[in-house]
């Protein structure tokens, strides 16, 4: 046993390759990211395969393929990420998993780096696979290994769920020795991962005969454990428990019903309604155990509590503060921002100075202006702060790869000019499909593709294309050569971009306007490293090693 001071998804990764896993998958998303990133620098040896993938779907059907092959596999994304990769993780249900499969996803209530909330609980309801919520980084470190474990006893996917506070705050792990289980057999039944309806109906019998198997296993699970003492009842669910202590202290005369893992124990919750007059049901994200307890017509003679009577907010994350008043004790003042009693003003985010998205806003926006006001259709990453002043360069931003697809739809409504601006790592994520859509169609849209030849705004990870390598991928997916513009986005070449974004706006088809020059903090970083050789980085290549 050894002890090592750990974020929460650092946890969840040591506890993956701890429990011998072959391989890694996943695309940058804040929360998760470090997940993966752990993974990345611990596995050194060339034991752990560990790159990232192109998006979050292909980074679980990876995760699918090695545990098919009989190698454990973790996959981690955020919570949107599993929206994007919801196809397989459904199918993956039936499939089930040989090998360990596990999916960490981290939401983040509160939306700190995200364009909406979500309850990753509920996707694993809908697939009926068991879900793991740690309440801290120990058990982030210890659920990652039950999951393991779970997964290959029950020949099922096992999805682990953290929250930001959680993913990105530290704590002391105490670790155990590391397993290395003997690989497995390759799955031999094809009729087990083929899902032709045939073997789908049967696969999904299999499912649900599973399913009370899941529920005697977490209602006898360690991680859910309940206390009964007086009338007042809690229900603290993952890192709920947390802050529910930070206020009441561990003595309390509160009976307490802890749960970590899910299916909801549904004997523990009764037992509990029934010594309790009142049941306060404390839980990040949605109301998912307090609406699978009050039901549609509630529990006659129980008072029960928790965000549907408003006794929590709605959204956002928890506090101390809004635990304190869900247990009817008056707030703290806090902390103020200033020792010196001034206000401090807000400071919105805004594009590093030096960005060379900064240099492309300038000339797309002056390139567009004229009597016609232009459709801008953004996306996700850094990119999309070109919505703020002095750009005010996005109407919409939607979520990943959408500004090509919302571009087509204005346009087929007859609006002119349209603009969709899309980063090199979001174009290789979601962007392509629809780019081929627009060159089938000839669609009379501009796209605008910035490559600085990295991930930036989830710190700087390895775009899968860029420089040449991307021109070429837009040419093999059916854009018109001569559409096809390359600029260097530096401010001395200004007038020049201008003029070559104008003409291509003009164009009533189909245009393609790549950007080129490297995020600066990549250049800093090759800096520091003794990487030098930036030409080629400079003019949107690679960087270099």
């Amino acid at each position: 046993m050894s002890i090592e001071l750990l974020l929460g998804d650092e946890a969840v990764a040591l506890g993956a390759l701890d429990s011998g896993i072959g391989g890694a998958f996943s695309y940058p998303g804040t929360p998760a990211t470090e997940i993966f990133e752990f993974v990345e620098r611990r596995c050194r040896d060339g034991e752990v395969s560990a790159r990232w993938s192109a998006n979050e779907k292909i980074a679980y059907e990876e995760a699918m393929g090695m545990s098919f092959a009989g190698k454990r596999a973790i996959v981690s994304m955020k919570h949107v990420g599993l929206n994007v990769a919801a196809d397989p993780f459904m199918s993956s249900a039936l499939t089930g998993a040989n090998a360990g499969l596990v999916l960490a996803v981290a939401d983040d209530p509160g939306m700190h780096s995200s364009q909406n909330e979500q309850d990753t609980r509920f996707y694993a309801d809908f697939a009926r696979l068991p879900l793991f919520e740690p309440a801290d980084q120990q058990e982030a470190y210890d659920m990652a290994r039950a999951a393991f474990e779970v997964s290959e006893r029950h020949g099922l996917p096992v999805v682990i769920r953290l929250v930001t506070r959680l993913a990105h705050s530290r704590s002391r792990v105490c670790t155990r020795a590391p397993v290395r289980p003997p690989r497995r057999g390759r799955v031999e039944d094809w009729r087990e991962w083929t899902l032709l309806p045939t073997n789908a109906r049967k696969r999904f019998a299999r499912l649900l005969d599973l399913q009370d198997t899941l529920r005697t296993y977490s209602l006898r699970s360690d991680f859910n454990h309940m206390t009964l003492r007086g009338p007042r009842g809690v229900i603290l669910c993952g890192i709920a428990r947390n802050y529910f202590h930070e206020v009441i202290g561990a003595d309390t005369d509160y009976s307490v019903l802890k749960l970590g893992v899910y299916p909801i124990p549904a004997p523990l919750v009764r037992q509990l309604v029934d010594h309790c007059t009142r049941v306060t049901v404390i839980e990040e994200g949605y109301p998912y155990v307090e609406r699978q307890l009050i039901g549609l017509l509630g529990v006659p003679g129980k008072a029960i509590q928790g965000k549907l009577d408003g006794t929590l907010p709605a959204q956002g994350e928890l506090t101390t503060d809004i635990v304190r008043m869900a247990l009817g004790l008056r707030p703290t003042n806090g902390h103020p921002l200033s020792s010196s009693g001034v206000e401090v003003p807000a400071r919105p985010p805004q594009l590093c100075d030096g960005c060379p998205h900064c240099d492309t806003y300038r000339a797309i926006v002056e390139a567009a202006g004229g009597s016609e006001r232009p459709y801008l259709f953004g996306d996700i990453g850094c990119y999309t702060l070109a919505a703020f002043p002095p750009y005010n360069a996005i109407d919409a931003c939607v979520d990943m790869g959408a500004s090509i697809g919302m571009a087509i739809g204005a346009a087929k409504a007859g609006a002119h000019p349209v603009i969709a601006t899309i980063g090199d790592s979001t174009f290789i994520h979601s962007g392509m499909s629809a780019l081929i859509g627009a060159a089938h169609d000839n669609v009379n849209i501009t796209v605008a593709i910035l490559d600085n030849a990295l991930i930036a705004m989830t710190g700087g990870q390895e775009v899968l294309a860029t420089g040449d390598d991307l021109t070429r991928i837009i040419r093999g997916l059916g854009v018109d050569e001569r559409h096809i513009v390359v600029l260097k986005a530096v401010p001395s070449a200004h007038e020049e971009n201008v003029r070559l974004v104008r003409k291509e706006i003009e164009y009533r088809g189909l245009s393609v306007v790549v950007t080129q020059r490297a995020c600066i903090h990549a250049k800093r970083r090759a800096v520091e490293t003794g990487a030098l050789a930036l030409a080629g980085v400079s003019a949107g290549g690679r960087l270099p090693g």
